[in-house]
């Protein structure tokens, strides 16, 4: 089968299958307080790539894990994604009016609901990862997952990398600082969805799973350099969010560093690296080598 064909069946079973997942842990919207519970159905079920638990999936199947023990892991990560959604979107962050094609969640809702229901989503993700009962992940390394997901979701992770990128909005970035800011913004979650399906799997070689941190690495810096390109390149209907946005906002990105062809040069090179790290693998990890081609060639 062709590759491309390949992955996106497979990307499709595995967003069937963390939706599912998903709208079983979530709260019924009909359950007090129901306001906050549709808040948060509507902020995680409404579309979406769902990369990270694609990647946890792809991750898994490289290492030969069951896909029951992944789920927990999946929504986790994608749970801490949209709740840092609903909260970068807020008029205190980002100010955006649309996500994924719709009104954001402050717009739909109000403010304090949307506050409250990244709130909710973000301890629930941490539920989740405590409470599924398919992890067969030894109780060491359920603990470890926990705390590979808090490091990657707090100040040391993503949070740190929002307050960081609030804090540049009308300064000069070099190269360096500005990845630091997207291996904390962008690249610690990434990292962490494969890290989770590597604690989710036995008996994994520390080999492997340095080689698939560096890979995730790698993508996490890609994936932002082709957000920061298509923000210059696409249109708002395409993309779902506001075209424009961070050059609006004045705040820094690889385009405005790099230039746009310097900008999918760099891209490049990290998808190289990310292949390169993965030699250690057969054919049972060609679904995280497409999974890299599609995030530098992606157009929304």
């Amino acid at each position: 089968m062709n590759p491309d064909n390949q992955l996106k069946e497979y990307t499709q079973r595995c967003q069937a299958r963390v939706e599912a997942a998903l709208d079983d842990w979530l709260p019924d919207e009909n359950i007090l307080p129901q306001r906050l519970h549709q808040a948060m159905r509507y902020s995680v079920l409404n579309g979406g790539k769902r990369m990270r638990p694609v990647l946890t999936y792809c991750t898994g199947t490289a290492l030969g894990s069951d896909p029951d023990t992944l789920d927990g892991p999946a929504c986790a990560v994608e749970l801490i994604h949209a709740y840092s959604l609903v909260h970068d979107d807020l008029p205190a962050m980002d100010d955006d009016s649309l996500r994924r094609g719709k009104p954001t969640c402050h717009v739909e809702f109000d403010e304090a609901t949307a506050i409250l229901a990244g709130d909710a989503l973000q301890t629930l993700a941490f539920h989740v990862l405590a409470s599924d009962e398919r992890m067969t992940a030894s109780p060491a390394n359920r603990l470890e997952m926990l705390r590979t997901l808090t490091t990657a979701s707090g100040s040391h992770g993503m949070v740190g990398g929002q307050a960081i990128d609030l804090d540049s909005v009308g300064k000069t970035l070099d190269l360096p600082s500005l990845e630091n800011m997207h291996i904390f913004k962008t690249g610690a979650l990434i990292r962490a969805s494969i890290s989770l399906a590597t604690l989710a799997t036995p008996n994994v070689d520390t080999e492997i799973v340095t080689r698939l941190d560096h890979y995730a690495k790698c993508i996490g810096l890609s994936f932002q350099i082709q957000d920061d390109i298509l923000d210059e390149e696409s249109d708002t209907a395409t993309l779902g969010k506001t075209q424009g946005k961070d050059r609006q906002n004045n705040k820094p990105n690889y385009p405005a560093l790099l230039g746009l062809a310097g900008a999918k040069q760099k891209a490049n090179e990290l998808h190289q690296d990310a292949l390169d790290s993965l030699d250690a693998f057969g054919d049972e990890a060609d679904l995280l080598r497409a999974l890299s081609l599609y995030i530098i060639e992606r157009r929304h």
